[in-house]
């Protein structure tokens, strides 16, 4: 009793946790074995002839051997020729490159993913900077729009209002048992898209695709879900095709009880340490929800936690290049919803830890401007509860550029969701304060970004350290070529899901969030900083994963929340053994 349990080799400590391949038990072996040995495709039963080739966990469509094939009485349901992975690959590629509309590239790999998941999911990893905006922001955003009409195939749970009562009833139908992710929406702000309803759920669908390719979350762990308590939107509740209920959002107290029996629910069903990511829920329910419990279930939401953490790193890394600290900064955000305060709070943060400055004085270096002006003392009663600790003593002022003129930041942050918003005026104006004014354009889809990374270095006669939320082009500017960053949340949240689940963590503290914004900012090269990149190139995601991955587990066990005891001695190795590999197996 009392003794320091002995540490074990990473190898050691995965076999003892059955914790490979994501986290949850490998009760068939599948990923302890080596590549060359041969493993069960296990259903209910033994899968073959149809049934095999229509399970998208064990389909190889035309990789399956010759034995394969008579083993599992394929032969004759296949043409003869046998083709590797590899070269399924690059006709697959090949074949989406044929499309000019990114929506067909969308629902070409969608249709692949319910047909073929191994393939599916190398396809992705292979070519995560060609595909991460067709799986993501800018189309899924246009997938979301146009859900109801595109909708083949359910994917996920859909849990209506009709189901209030019995959510634990419909948590059950879920064909897999060992949960450990699940994203969950409302459906009534996606993107900078408003309220979509049911058809939001492209979104939690796309960011468990990316938690598989981006952070080896096994996909069988991963549970994409969308709480349909009716829609706003007066074009969906017209539309023959609509796929939700066609009624007014449930609000007040009714909401609180229906998330509430969602959230006990969760729990009952998947355990303590299941890691649900709110996602894209409306600002005022988005803040309750975190709140209310983050004191009694491991939660996350991406939209003030994650991007904060993406934000905070581009900073850090920033810093290298402006040779200034944190501390020397001021900050203006135009927004000031989720995920606008939520970047500025991770700020302040950091800075009262490098500084010992209180929180409360560190947030006077970040200043907020919302649909009324700038948030000063004077409009405090009036603010909703969360954009009150940033009214600060100041003059009103109505407007972006009358802000800039006061305030002279540094930093520009745009959160707003409203495009070109920082006009030509405002952008020359950080020029003509700043030697190399920092400009992040965060909003998503691109056509809501604040200004075009063209904008931003043309306006700036090329001074600009510019980073956007949706991907932009190189941009040609009097001779010199400029590589827009990318402050995109899948830098973050596959790492620190992957950090989560490895440790067992049973709770997400902000001190979590800063260690995987610090592991990002240090995998940015000397040659990334060079090309003016505050981010690291998505080509490296997994291993940058890894590393965000091992930090935020170190953290979990430095704070005592971890559960998965004994702490591995090399967590990067750890979290790579831990990861999903979509290579095909050999079946007996």
């Amino acid at each position: 009793m009392g003794s320091t349990p002995t540490e074990l080799p990473c190898e050691d400590v995965a076999d003892n946790r059955s914790g490979v391949g994501g986290g949850i038990s490998d009760v068939y072996g599948e990923d302890l074995a080596t590549l060359d040995q041969l493993v069960t495709p296990w259903v209910s039963s033994v899968a073959s002839g149809y049934s095999l080739m229509r399970d998208p966990r064990y389909n190889k469509g035309l990789a399956f051997t010759d034995k394969e094939r008579d083993a599992h009485y394929l032969t004759g349901l296949l043409p003869p020729v046998v083709i590797s992975q590899d070269v399924q690959e690059r006709k697959l590629m090949h074949n989406l490159r044929q499309y000019t509309v990114p929506l067909q590239r969308y629902m070409a790999l969608m249709d692949l993913q319910e047909r073929n998941e191994r393939l599916f999911y190398k396809l992705l990893i292979d070519n995560v900077e060609e595909l991460l905006p067709v799986v993501y922001t800018p189309t899924v955003g246009e997938a979301c729009q146009k859900y109801g009409s595109i909708f083949r195939k359910p994917q996920g749970l859909y849990i209506s209002l009709k189901e209030k009562g019995k959510i634990l009833e419909v948590l059950k139908n879920w064909p897999q048992r060992g949960i450990q992710v699940i994203v969950v929406t409302d459906g009534e702000r996606i993107l900078g898209l408003g309220d979509l309803g049911c058809q939001g759920m492209g979104i939690p669908v796309g960011k468990l695709s990316l938690y598989t390719a981006l952070g080896g979350i096994r996909p069988s762990a991963c549970l994409p879900i969308t709480i349909d308590v009716g829609t706003n939107n007066e074009k969906l509740l017209n539309d023959e095709f609509y796929i939700g209920l066609k009624q007014r959002r449930a609000t007040g107290q009714e909401y609180a009880e229906f998330l509430h029996e969602f959230m006990c629910a969760v729990k009952q069903n998947y355990g303590e340490k299941v890691l649900v990511q709110f996602e894209d829920f409306a600002n005022h329910n988005a803040f309750d929800l975190l709140s209310k419990y983050s004191t009694t279930h491991l939660v996350f939401n991406d939209d003030i936690q994650g991007t904060a953490s993406v934000v905070l790193a581009g900073l850090i890394a920033a810093q290298k290049v402006l040779c200034k600290n944190l501390a020397d900064h001021t900050f203006l955000f135009l927004g000031a919803g989720e995920a606008g305060t939520g970047i500025a709070e991770l700020i302040a943060l950091k800075i009262s830890k490098e500084t010992g400055a209180p929180i409360d004085e560190t947030r006077k270096k970040i200043w907020l401007v919302d649909s009324k002006g700038l948030i000063v003392s004077s409009r405090k009663e009036s603010l909703q509860h969360f954009k009150q600790p940033w009214a600060h003593e100041h003059e009103p002022v109505k407007d972006l550029i009358g802000a800039v003129n006061a305030i002279k930041p540094t930093v520009l942050i745009g959160t707003s969701g409203v495009g070109q918003t920082f006009t030509k005026e405002v952008v020359e104006a950080m020029a003509t304060n700043n030697e190399k004014p920092l400009i992040l354009a965060l909003s998503n889809p691109t056509s809501q970004a604040e200004c075009t990374a063209e904008q931003a270095y043309t306006w700036t006669k090329g001074r600009a350290i510019f980073g956007s939320g949706s991907p932009f082009d190189p941009v040609e500017y009097e001779g010199k070529t400029y590589l827009p960053g990318q402050a995109n949340n899948c830098y973050i949240f596959p790492g620190l899901g992957l950090g989560l689940i490895m440790s067992g963590a049973i709770r997400v503290r902000d001190d979590m969030l800063l260690a995987a914004s610090e592991a990002l900012a240090a995998q940015v090269s000397e040659e990334n900083f060079a090309n003016g990149l505050i981010y690291p190139p998505f080509s490296n995601i997994r291993e940058i994963s890894a590393n965000i991955a091992a930090s935020v587990a170190a953290k979990t066990y430095d704070l005592g929340l971890a559960s998965n005891l004994p702490r591995a001695k090399d967590l990067v190795k750890f979290a790579e053994s831990c990861m999903y590999s979509p290579v095909y197996r050999n079946y007996r």
